[in-house]
């Protein structure tokens, strides 16, 4: 029995290492249990920061969404600093052009007339902001708050950063089961043997509901990559901010590389790019922006989205006293990381719950406890 944590983890993408961090952070014994870092959903990411751009409405999310955006700039700066390696962070800010003008101010009721977060953008607006992009675009939303990491980047970043201050990482580790006595977990039964803490953690994603009956259940999601090229003397980037349209979204690196995504498939655990998925991407994206079709092809992936029934996460207690559940973050983990970092470590270390989680509860999906403990 291994049992030198007094907590452990189950699960090491951005969600499982973050929290992992924070905790370690104020003096915690971590130690994070990984079955294959490739399949995270963080794999499966662009690194959108965009919770205004996503039109995620008002209420508990968009709370959740802009706490966590606002905490990005120092929780990176402390990421770097204590690495050396960065993260991608850029707060480039949103464009989301529109074909039609569907949600212009004139047809838009929702949102006040004078908004500092977005601004209407007319047909020539929008081409002077983002010049080369299709005369289809008749206006659209501009979203200079929201923002952007990159994901491969700060996955690496977040790797670094839990081995720097201590966490202990066991990587191709899958839980089998969850044990427990009464209403408390005992240990976990692990492929690399059995683990005790005092605290655990369920940050498994889309794999979640093979340890707990919980609705998350995977979304596949394709992506790919493509490298501008440098003309003369200017930047090697022609994207001077994330494009956001209806049926794709186009998210530029500084390096020049230009990230396309993503598929939403309903597929389980399908691995593997296909011929269907990569060409709705690239026909996607040609639209809207044309100079793409003359980009040098680099990459193609694919990762699983942990989704639940309303596409919000779940966070906080569970059925078991001494788990804790930090899972089906869906399309928003990276976005999300920090602050369910936070969150997390508040209630597991301080135990103190903040009033924002009761909105994430696992009990918004009807009594769940039954169903664990049987």
């Amino acid at each position: 029995m291994n049992s030198s944590a007094d907590i452990v983890i189950m699960g090491g993408g951005a969600i499982g290492l973050a929290t992992a961090i924070a905790l370690a952070l104020r003096g915690v014994q971590v130690t994070v249990l990984n079955r294959d870092f490739a399949e995270a959903a963080v794999q499966a990411a662009a690194g959108m920061l965009a919770p205004q751009a996503e039109g995620i409405t008002a209420g508990p999310m968009l709370e959740l969404c802009l706490r966590s955006r606002n905490l990005y700039p120092d929780w990176t700066r402390k990421l770097e600093s204590l690495t050396g390696m960065d993260t991608g962070y850029w707060s480039c800010g949103i464009l989301a052009p529109q074909y039609a003008l569907d949600g212009s101010p004139s047809t838009d009721t929702a949102m006040p007339e004078v908004d500092p977060f977005r601004h209407w953008l007319d047909q020539s607006g929008i081409h002077q902001q983002q010049p080369g992009l299709t005369d289809e675009v008749q206006g659209g939303w501009w979203y200079p708050a929201d923002a952007q990491v990159d994901n491969q980047a700060l996955s690496r970043v977040l790797w670094a950063t839990a081995q720097e201050v201590g966490v202990t990482l066991r990587e191709g580790v899958t839980v089998t089961a969850l044990e427990r006595q009464g209403d408390r977990l005992t240990h976990l039964q692990t492929t690399a043997g059995d683990w005790q803490a005092q605290t655990y953690i369920l940050a498994t994603g889309a794999w979640s509901q093979d340890l707990l009956p919980i609705p998350v259940r995977p979304r596949k999601g394709q992506m790919l990559s493509v490298r501008a090229h440098r003309c003369g003397n200017g930047p090697p980037q022609p994207l001077r901010q994330v494009l956001f349209g209806t049926d794709i979204y186009v998210v530029p690196r500084r390096n020049g590389r230009i990230v396309l995504g993503a598929t939403s498939e309903d597929v389980g655990f399908a691995r593997h790019n296909t011929p269907a998925g990569v060409q709705s991407l690239l026909t996607a994206a040609m639209r809207l922006y044309p100079p793409l079709q003359d980009l040098v092809m680099e990459d193609a992936w694919w990762g699983f989205r942990p989704a639940t029934p309303d596409e919000w996460p779940i966070l906080g207690h569970s059925p078991y006293d001494n788990l804790i559940l930090a899972t089906g973050h869906y399309r928003n983990g990276i976005l999300l990381a920090p602050i369910t970092a936070e969150l997390i470590a508040e209630l597991v270390d301080g135990q103190r719950s903040d009033p924002l989680l009761a909105a994430f509860s696992c009990q918004r999906f009807g009594n769940l406890a039954t169903a664990a403990l049987d």
